[in-house]
């Protein structure tokens, strides 16, 4: 991207997964909590991707600083918040609710193969207790926003200051 004509940078934060499915909607029920905590910042967009799929391709291209955050099954505690950065992160993909469903993977190759992926990427997990169908997250995923809140706005401020 054209970063000649960009002041401030441009953040996007997009909170995706499927809130019908316990901790899976991890991505999705942080959000509000973003929105308080950074307000302040400006030029940050916050998105609910939920499932949406390649209807996410427009904003991933438009940015150079994504930030996605959804649950990550890497095998640890539930609970556990997982960071991975840039061509790390389609590696964390690929578990999908329905053979039909086009998942962020996707969205993720095919803004690579248009050369246009942001810049800068990073994805924050949480490891899921359940991902049974109910709404509303297990209480140890629901103890862990605080903390996954306070490394998503440590990453905002490192790009801001990286970026200067």
């Amino acid at each position: 991207m054209n970063e000649s004509n960009r002041s401030p940078i441009a953040i996007t934060i997009l909170g995706i997964g499927n809130t019908l499915y316990s901790d899976e909607g991890v991505g999705v029920q942080v959000l509000p909590l973003l929105h308080e905590r950074l307000l302040p910042f400006g030029n940050i967009e916050i998105i609910e991707g939920a499932t949406d799929g390649i209807r996410l391709l427009g904003p991933v291209e438009d940015t150079d600083h994504l930030l996605i955050i959804d649950a990550m099954n890497g095998g640890q505690v539930p609970g556990t918040i997982y960071s991975v950065k840039n061509e790390a992160i389609p590696a964390y993909y690929g578990v999908k609710m329905s053979v039909h469903q086009v998942g962020f993977q996707e969205v993720l190759f095919a803004a690579r193969i248009r050369e246009r992926l942001p810049s800068h990427m990073v994805m924050f997990g949480v490891q899921p207790a359940s991902l049974d169908f109910g709404v509303g997250l297990s209480s140890i995923v629901e103890s862990s926003l605080g903390e996954l809140t306070d490394r998503i706005e440590a990453q905002v401020l490192d790009w801001m200051t990286e970026d200067e």
